[in-house]
């Protein structure tokens, strides 16, 4: 069958494929476009396996919340460079997965690689993009909040990016309240909302090293596990949500802060993604 260059040229539009790769799949599959298109989708998965030890660690992270405001989902999608990260095509295509996250509300990566993107399936679709750039690309990470009211934060240049629930939602500037927490998220990188949410193992490490650091300045080793104990109130005002200084006014704590709003306002969850971390 003659395949002819406007041929190629259709499934190169239709695809984002290489025209050499186009050509070949039309040869391959006696000009049928469906089947072509097939093909390169096959070709795609056969490339990705090549490339599964490649690093992609460039991409974009985003949040949003859908229209009730009572649930917030978080995507990192990744690739091998910036060049390609930065691309219309690549952050509308990870805005299209989060989009359709926050409308069926997976519960894993796996399932939302899962869900139906133009009639395949997200995983389909992502190695269709890497036949289109020739670069591995994976959803790293998706996570979610549920809450009475929720709020998503997204850092100039899509690299970081929050969500964070709050248990009520009719209080006085509720939105200025939730941003500004999404905010503090952000810059403040807390590993828990309050101390009692710290696992055990986190607090042992942290005792541990304490010790190592007082034995290390010649302390005595009667005295170890108090300094200890003392850095570890720093630890925790440094990396617990409540008791850090809160980024816009540093003489209050954020647990100040929510009361001031009010009494029974409280942080329910939150999450944070960051490229490189």
């Amino acid at each position: 069958m003659n395949i002819t260059a406007a041929d190629v040229n259709k499934l190169r539009q239709m695809t984002g494929a290489g025209m050499m790769d186009c050509k070949k799949a039309l040869q391959e599959t006696e000009g049928d476009f469906e089947k072509a298109i097939d093909y390169l989708r096959k070709k795609g998965q056969k490339v990705a396996v090549k490339r599964a030890d490649r690093d992609a660690s460039e991409g974009i992270v985003l949040s949003a919340s859908n229209a009730e405001k009572n649930y917030a989902g978080l995507v990192m999608v990744n690739c091998e460079t910036d060049f390609v990260g930065k691309t219309d095509e690549f952050k509308n295509f990870a805005k299209s997965i989060l989009d359709l996250g926050i409308k069926f509300k997976p519960k894993t990566v796996d399932e939302l690689k899962g869900l139906k993107m133009d009639s395949v399936t997200i995983e389909e679709k992502l190695n269709e993009m890497l036949g289109k750039t020739g670069e591995k690309i994976q959803i790293a990470h998706f996570e979610f909040i549920e809450a009475p009211a929720v709020f998503a934060y997204n850092h100039h240049g899509n690299r970081l990016a929050t969500i964070l629930g709050l248990n009520k939602k009719d209080i006085k500037d509720i939105e200025e309240i939730g941003h500004e927490l999404a905010m503090q998220v952000a810059a403040m990188n807390p590993i828990a909302i309050d101390k009692k949410d710290v696992p055990q193992e986190v607090i042992d490490r942290e005792i541990e090293i304490g010790k190592e650091q007082a034995r290390q300045e010649g302390k005595p080793e009667e005295m170890l596990e108090k300094i200890a104990t003392g850095k570890l109130g720093k630890f925790f005002k440094e990396r617990t949500l409540l008791n850090q200084d809160f980024v816009r006014d540093t003489k209050k704590t954020i647990a100040q802060y929510l009361a001031e709003a009010n009494k029974e306002l409280a942080i329910t969850g939150f999450k944070r993604l960051m490229l490189g971390e």
